[in-house]
């Protein structure tokens, strides 16, 4: 199993990334070919005093691969289009295999 995790870093209108998000990106990504599970979080906090991000998202894919062909995607090209939408504070990406 390998997962994609987004980072989103707080946006500059947190209404909007919230609605916006649930309304519109969530069901975009629900559609990434391969795309075995997903969670996220709008709820992040850090365990010190400063918070650099705001929310989360974790997708889960059979492999290295898989999440790649599912980025490359027309679907995958159409998450990625859709991110300046929302994400006004920008975004950091990771990918790991799951142990």
């Amino acid at each position: 199993m390998h997962r994609l995790t987004v980072l989103y870093r707080p946006p500059v209108d947190p209404k909007h990334f919230r609605e916006y998000y649930v309304t519109t990106h969530l069901p975009l990504a629900a559609k990434l070919p391969g795309l075995i599970r997903s969670d996220y979080s709008l709820d992040v906090a850090a365990l010190g005093d400063e918070n650099p991000y705001f929310a989360v998202f974790h997708g889960d894919f059979e492999s290295a691969q898989a999440m790649a062909a599912a980025l490359a995607s027309a679907e995958g090209k159409a998450v990625a289009r859709d991110v300046p939408n929302y994400a006004t504070g920008g975004v950091d990406m990771i990918h790991y295999a799951l142990a």
